[in-house]
């Protein structure tokens, strides 16, 4: 019988320092994927600490729950999407929030690694990229219907590519002869039109992830979960956010540092008038970064930083 091999949870042991999780507690991983992260969380919080795991990728909430199995009714399995937290632990009785919620963003291992899902270069597969593949338009989708101004402005927005006009123009003759429907097809058409990447990088590398955070929606997920995110944790509870390129980083630590803000009035103003408090205390003064050890363990951890906030308990309600 072939054994399953599991992925590596990024930052596992930074994670559960920071999150601190204990018997009879409840947690929520956001974003189980592979249900790494989920696991630690259960062992740390035994006997009776509970879980709520949530992923938008189905396949991933069946390989989380065959991981998890041991742990039996203390873990329960969401189809969601993250920006729906607090509604999802209001549902539950979980209305004062949890005591620890984790979400590690972007996409997981066990999605790069199936190349009939389209997230990698490194195959060949069909540019498809939902992380929930029950509907919505496929990469190939966007590259058969979007004009070269929003194609460039699509890969320059979301993958920060300085030769997005070139990629787009370059897209827009290569359909013009046949649809690009499978990942190699793309890479081969990134390559022939001159790109570089950077030192160690593919140059498909931010094409592929504008095209992905587009067909996902994920940062306007998150920008949603980060409206209130600080919600969905009670007063001493904690938040880690663990992200992997700079656009995603920049909305955490922005909303992290409003959440944690006092006085917001022009320094010039002599008396406060805006009566704002701050709602949690930030824990991680700069972006906590994996170990070299980890990274040459798990190469995918390169690109990883974690960021946390404690929700205070004297706070008054924004």
């Amino acid at each position: 019988m072939k054994k399953t091999v599991w992925h590596q949870p990024v930052m596992a042991s930074e994670i559960i320092e920071l999150l601190q999780p204990r018997a009879g507690g409840r947690y929520v991983d956001a974003t189980v994927g592979d249900g790494g992260h989920a696991e630690r969380l259960l062992e740390a919080s035994s006997p009776d600490g509970r879980l709520l795991a949530c992923d938008r990728d189905r396949e991933a909430l069946a390989r989380a729950s065959a991981r998890l199995a041991r742990f039996g009714g203390r873990v329960e399995f969401v189809h969601s999407g993250f920006d729906r937290m607090v509604h999802l632990l209001a549902e539950r009785g979980w209305s004062e929030g949890a005591d620890g919620v984790l979400l590690d963003l972007g996409v997981s291992s066990l999605q790069l690694d199936q190349r009939e899902r389209g997230f990698s270069f490194a195959g060949d597969g069909p540019l498809d990229m939902r992380m929930d593949a029950s509907g919505g338009p496929t990469a190939a989708d966007l590259l058969r219907e979007l004009d070269e101004r929003e194609l460039a402005d699509l890969i320059y927005r979301w993958g920060e590519e300085r030769a997005a006009r070139r990629i787009a123009r370059a897209i827009c003759q290569a359909r013009r002869r046949a649809p690009i429907t499978r990942t190699r097809e793309l890479r081969e058409v990134i390559v022939r039109a001159g790109v570089r990447g950077r030192p160690g990088r593919d140059p498909a590398t931010r094409t592929f992830q504008a095209l992905r955070i587009a067909v996902n929606d994920e940062l306007g997920q998150l920008e949603r979960f980060l409206a209130g995110g600080w919600q969905a944790v009670r007063p001493g509870g904690r938040l880690a956010v663990v992200s992997y390129h700079s656009l995603e980083d920049r909305l955490v630590k922005r909303a992290f540092a409003e959440w944690a803000a006092e006085c917001v009035c022009p320094p010039e103003q002599p008396v406060c008038t805006c009566s704002k408090k701050a709602v949690v205390r930030v824990l991680t003064r700069r972006k906590r970064r994996p170990s070299a050890a980890e990274v040459e363990r798990n190469p995918r951890a390169r690109s990883a930083g974690l960021r946390a906030v404690e929700r205070l308990a004297t706070e008054e309600t924004q």
